[in-house]
This record gives C-alpha cells, structure tokens and sequence, in this order.
C-alpha cells in the first residue's frame, strides 16, 4: 500500500490490523465473526493499494468524498452514500483522496451465500446506513450469542435488499486498448476521432471498434461516455461545479454535458449531488 503525504496510511493501520495473511498469499480478518466493520478516514493526502484479495466479501460504503477501485476488469467509483460489493477471493485494489469518510463491513463467506458474486456498486437504505455505523463501534469480538449477534442479523437481511447502481466502467486487458484509456483518462477533454484514436494506439478504426466491444461489450462512443461519467462524478464528490466539470471533459457547454449526464443517469448534476448531501445530513 503506497500513500502521499499526510498519514493517510497511518489512519488506515487499524484496517490493516484486522487481518492476516493465508498461505495462498489471499488476506483474511483475524477475528472469525459473521460480519465486522471498521471506520475508515482520511483528513489529508492519498493512498492507493496493491492488488490484493480477502477470504471474506467487502462492502465498501462512503459517507464523504470518493474512492475508485479497479476489480472485475471494471474501474468502480464509490461515490457519497453509494458502497461497493467485493466478493471473496476477488482480486482488487483501490487508490483515494482526502478528504474521506467511510466504512467496510467484511462478511464471512458462509454468513451471506445468496449475495451477488460478481462486484457491483450498490445504494444502501438509511437503516442499512446506520446499522453499519453502529457495528463499527462494536469490539471485533463481540458476543455471538447477545445483541451485536441481532444487529449483524439484521444487517445481512438489510445487505440483500440493496439496490444496483450504474457505477461501471468496463475495462479491457489488450495492452493497445489499456493505452488508450489511459490517454483517454489523462486528457477527458481531447476532441479528437477514433480514427484518430486508432491510429496512435496503432490499430485501424474498424478493429479498435471490435476489440472495445470484445472486451467491454461497448462501442467507442457508449464506452466514452460512461468514462466522462464516473470521471463528472469523481469531480463533483469533491466539489467540482458543472460548469468546471464539464469544461475538463470537454463539453461545448454545461447544458449538453447536463444533457448527456441526465441521459445515462435520469437525473441531472446537480440533483444527483444534492440526493447524496441530502441523504449523509
């Protein structure tokens, strides 16, 4: 795990003391419970972790700021009031910015089988919300036969009713094509064709088009659009305005990034930030 400065991995120590390493290299808690939460904080600086695994499932939910993980060839965002599910033994890693405030319940295997098995991002209910904040104050050890028992019944009853939300960004694995996002990601704004895009990744239009879509189940266009989106969401956690926002991507103006934004999502910017601040007060 590498950080910037600012003790980001100093206020992460208590996570990474809640587990042990298994023989296969996969992380596991230390603590054999159902299900344990921590809180997880950053007032300053960044942290960005190596790929990695754990024996149980994760659940990821942020309160303020964002977090982006790569899992599942997908790039995930986890925006305010949004979690992300990671399934066991799937490999991840995760990179984030301060300021941030969140929590992860780890669950073991046997505890919730009827879960999703692939990651997704999902909207958890306010009692969902609140039960987790509650665990997370709880021993690691706690009584499996008291109240902390019910609370974690309870939880995995509210877990399975949460709902998907469309917070993927399908990446491929051919080396040209990961050229190509990575320039893509560097410089959202950069108006140029997929001809011309083709052709610096060194590739004719026609199979950049049929790789992207082999591997992301996207075409250019589609693929594109869904990247300005988890980027404008990325921004706008940490305070961006629209019109910034969508002059970084781009955009000849704010309302047609408002446009494509309210299109993909049903919602527009603002609205769909001010759901998310209304939600955390």
């Amino acid at each position: 795990m590498t950080s910037e400065p600012g003790g980001a991995a100093a206020s992460f120590a208590s996570l990474a003391s809640r587990f042990v390493i298994e023989a296969r290299g996969r992380w596991k808690t230390a603590v054999a419970r159902p299900a344990n939460a921590i809180g997880l904080s950053m007032a300053s600086g960044g942290i960005e972790s190596e790929p990695h695994a754990h024996r149980e499932s994760q659940l990821v939910y942020m309160v303020r700021g964002e977090m982006i993980c790569e899992a599942s060839s997908a790039l995930w965002i986890v925006p305010p009031q949004s979690a992300l599910w990671i399934p066991g033994s799937v490999t991840h890693r995760f990179r984030a910015r301060a300021p941030l405030e969140g929590y992860g319940v780890f669950l073991d295997p046997g505890a919730a089988p009827d879960l999703p098995r692939d990651c997704c991002a999902v909207s958890v209910t306010p009692l969902f919300r609140e039960l987790l904040l509650r665990l997370a104050t709880r021993p690691a050890l706690y009584d499996l036969e008291g109240p902390d028992a019910r609370l974690v019944s309870v939880l995995l009853d509210e877990l399975a009713a949460v709902s998907i939300e469309n917070h993927r960004l399908p990446m491929p694995t051919d080396p040209r094509l990961r050229r190509l996002v990575d320039a893509m990601t560097a410089d959202p704004a950069i108006g140029v064709t997929t001809r011309t895009w083709a052709k610096r990744i060194g590739v004719s239009e026609r199979t950049l088009n049929r790789l992207l879509v082999e591997e992301t189940g996207l075409s250019f266009g589609r693929w594109r659009q869904r990247l300005h989106i988890i980027l404008a969401i990325q921004k706008l956690s940490r305070g961006a305005t629209v019109q910034s926002v969508a002059l970084d991507l781009g955009y000849e103006s704010s309302s047609s990034f408002v446009t494509m934004f309210r299109k993909a999502l049903g919602t527009s910017p603002a609205r769909y930030m001010a759901g998310r601040l209304a939600a955390r007060a």
